[in-house]
This record gives C-alpha cells, structure tokens and sequence, in this order.
C-alpha cells in the first residue's frame, strides 16, 4: 500500500469486519458495543465484527460504529471513515455534566468543544477551533424537541485523561472556562472531520456529575443509565440522521 487511501480502504473493513460497500452513506459513532447491539435490535439487523476492535450495524443507509474510547480511537475512526466519504457523521457521546444545573439523563447539544485532547494537534495548530457542522447540528436539535425532550447546549472540554476527579486543580481549571461539560472524544472527532472533510455533529449524554464526590460514576450508577437513557439516546440519533436522508438536507454547507 503507497498511499492514505489504499491504506484507509484496507484498514476500514480490517478493524469492523464489514466490507466498504456495505457501509451506510450516513454513520453513528458511539463508545460502547451495546449501542450497536440496540442499534441492531431496533433495526432487526446483525451485529458485524463481534470478533473485531470496531463492532457495526447498519440500517435503512445508517452505519453505527463502535469505535472504544479515547481520542487516539476516535481520530483513527474518522481517518478509516475517510474511505467512504460519508455524508455526516453523529457521536453519541456519554459525557460529566460540569455544571449544577446538569442532571444524569440530560442531553448535551455542544457548539464547540476545546482542544485538551493532543491528539488533535497531530491535525491542525491549536488556535483551529474545533466546530460541528451547523446543519447537523440543527436537525440534532429538531429532532429532541420532536421527542418531547429539551437539551443544555454549550461548549465540552475534551481531555485525554480518565482519571481526574480527585485533581482539585484541575476542577479549578475547569469552572473558570465555563465549559458545560467534559468528555474524551468530541474535540478530537470535529477536528479529524475536518481535516478529512467530513461533516461531524455530536448529542452527548450526561453520565455522571464528576465535580462532586458523590457524583462520580460508579459500576452502579453507569448500569442506571444505561438501562434509563440510551435506547432514546440512540433513537434521537437515528431519526436525526434520517430527517436528513427524507428531507434531502445537505450538511457540508462549506466548502473544504
């Protein structure tokens, strides 16, 4: 292989298992098998690649992947998606509310996140800032309010550490920047999207409230969201993608 496109073609279906294709013009990217397993089961379609690192399902030209966590993960998923140009790209995200009016449950629509991620850096300087394509976006927020839900929107923090929550500093850091919330991943996708020309959107789920001692999450807790939250999670980003796909909306409303 002698270039970033053989290379991209061969390592997509490598890491899922699913031939180029087979994939969706319009892609779901999560952090968890079992929002692909969901997926499948609404759609009453296979799971593919449950022997791979990136499991995947597809359904009515909507492709969701399970890419694992962290931002080096991320990058690499949007670089592999680079073989087949897709449409637009949603992240259900699961993120810590930073903020005491964030509740578990809530949805997050950001409309920016910042670069503490690094990996982000291997792409552009760090005065680039990492955006979401509006459109997108804005069907995200359609579709919320058509499922009778409302959303905080506001700018996410993504990091590369996981542990941090005992880092007073740290937390200190974080409150005087008024980000709304923290994750590992969202920065890292709009900036990769970017630069491989792909329109990204993020809906991120508050999963813990990670500022207080007893709001950081547990084995207990994260088991209470996953059976109260993420089926509609998942629903929201599937007819978010579709409003697109019926309505003949174009995302890439610039030119790269």
């Amino acid at each position: 292989m002698k270039n970033r496109k053989e290379i991209v073609e061969n390592w997509l279906p490598r890491y899922t298992g699913q031939e180029l294709k087979d994939f969706g013009e319009y892609i779901l990217l999560c952090n968890f098998s079992d929002y692909v397993i969901r997926f499948a089961k609404i759609n009453n379609v296979p799971v593919v690649g449950m022997d791979k690192p990136m499991q995947c399902a597809t359904a009515n030209d909507i492709t969701i992947i399970n890419f694992g966590m962290g931002s080096p993960s991320a990058a690499t998923m949007m670089d592999l998606l680079s073989a087949i140009a897709p449409k637009a790209v949603l992240f259900l995200g699961k993120c810590g509310g930073l903020k005491k009016k964030n509740k578990v449950g809530d949805l997050i629509l950001p409309i920016a996140a910042i670069r503490g991620d690094g990996t982000s850096n291997d792409y552009f300087p760090p005065e680039v800032p990492a955006l979401p394509a509006f459109a997108l976006q804005k069907a995200i927020s359609t579709t919320i309010r058509e499922h009778s839900r409302d959303y905080w929107t506001g700018t996410v923090y993504t990091t590369n550490r996981r542990v941090w929550e005992h880092d007073d500093a740290f937390k200190n850091y974080l409150r005087k920047i008024r980000v709304m919330a923290i994750d590992m991943e969202t920065a890292t996708i709009f900036i990769t999207g970017f630069y491989n020309k792909i329109s990204t959107g993020a809906l991120l789920l508050v999963s813990d409230q990670p500022m207080v001692p007893d709001g950081i999450k547990t084995a207990a807790s994260d088991k209470n969201v996953t059976r109260n939250f993420v089926e509609e999670h998942i629903e929201i980003g599937i007819d978010s993608l579709k409003q697109l796909i019926n309505k003949g909306l174009t995302v890439k409303h610039l030119k790269f």
